[in-house]
Parts: C-alpha cells; structure tokens; sequence
C-alpha cells in the first residue's frame, strides 16, 4: 500500500473535506527520521484504514500548506477531522504511540 501525496494544490479535497478523519504527515527526502516513519505510518493506514486516512505532504514542495500550518519540525503527523486540527504530533514514534494517539483523540 502506497500512501496519497497531497499538495498544496489539492490540500481542501483530499484533507479539509474529507469525509473521513486523516493523518496527514508532512514529510522531507533529506529528514531521516521522517523516511523511518514512512513504513510504520503505511502498515498503520492498512492496520486502520475503515477509520483514517493517512496521506504524505512533501515538506519543502508545498511551502504554502506547511506554513498555513505552522509546521516548524519534521517529520509532523497533524490529525484531522470534519476540516479541523484535533491534534499535532511532531517527532518520528513507535507504530503502538501513533496507534494509541489516533485512538485516544478520535
């Protein structure tokens, strides 16, 4: 399973409209922790899929949506749902962290 990019150009459909709740974690190719993320948060969308969305956001190509959302460090796991921010978690983390941060805010 391949995680859905999103851009700056696409950020209202795939992320603020969204039907479903998302992770959307904004991500770099030279941020190491954020290329270690990168396979945990693609079991997590299998593991969770009837629940959450998890879609990609590559940092330094859509400056516009990553600075709208103050997004500083990386990688950035921002969690949405009906179009709102419920949560931000900032750091790379274990699959079980990440887990358990998604089910205690939803």
């Amino acid at each position: 399973m391949e995680l859905s990019n999103v851009t700056d150009a696409n950020f209202e459909t795939e992320v603020a409209n969204s039907t479903k709740p998302v992770l959307l974690d904004a991500w770099a190719t030279w941020c190491q922790p954020c290329l270690a993320l990168s396979p945990i948060l693609v079991e997590l969308a299998d593991d969770l899929k009837d629940k959450i969305d998890i879609k990609k956001i590559n940092a330094d190509e859509n400056p516009i949506t990553v600075g709208n959302l103050g997004i500083r460090g990386l990688p950035t796991m921002v969690l949405y749902k009906d179009g709102k921010i419920l949560g931000t978690k900032v750091g790379a983390a274990s699959k079980k962290n990440i887990s358990d941060w998604i089910e205690t805010i939803l």
